[in-house]
């Protein structure tokens, strides 16, 4: 829901992820089919955001004096996604709002379906092993960790925003 949907970027998918882990390590959920299943969810969400900007988002670009929609931000998304998409793809992965906009903005930038879809499935299966892994392995530490569910999806939530906090510091400091 998180990338698949336009709206879904206030899903909080990093400490979704971890936090269910967390409830594999404590016998509530199954670990492997736990991680088959992100890895499914996360790889078809994000086929949805591309189909959606592949077929949507050009229509959004008709107008030549639109606010948002620029036809030169068109051009720019496509110049952008054949010069960085493969890496984007797999690393917005980690990065929360990133995560949800990139495949968007990749079908809007026309990248090739491909390119897309092979970095989809492996940035999705890598994202979808690690977050669950890493709730798993904290809640081998920490008994009971499940009792302190909210401090730790807080701390979740800020490590998974450190990069675009990093970025933006950098940018604007």
């Amino acid at each position: 829901m998180e990338s698949g949907v336009f709206f879904g970027f206030f899903l909080p998918g990093d400490s979704l992820l971890f936090t269910a882990g967390l409830f594999a390590h404590a016998g509530y959920l199954p670990f492997f089919p736990l991680i088959i299943g992100c890895a499914i969810a996360a790889i078809l969400g994000d086929t949805v955001g591309y189909m959606t900007g592949l077929h949507i988002g050009p229509r959004l670009f008709v107008k030549e004096g639109s606010l948002f929609f620029k036809k030169k931000h068109l051009h720019e998304a496509e110049y952008f996604y054949k010069k960085h998409g493969t890496k984007t793809i797999f690393f917005a992965r980690f990065i929360p709002i990133v995560r949800t906009f990139a495949p968007i903005v990749a079908g809007v930038g026309k990248m090739h379906y491909r390119t897309f879809i092979s970095y989809n499935i492996i940035g999705g299966i890598v994202w979808a092993f690690l977050m669950p892994t890493i709730g798993y392995y904290v809640g081998s530490f920490f008994p009971d960790a499940q009792k302190y569910l909210l401090p730790i999806t807080i701390g979740v939530v800020i490590l998974s925003l450190l990069p675009l906090i990093k970025k933006m510091l950098k940018k604007y400091f």
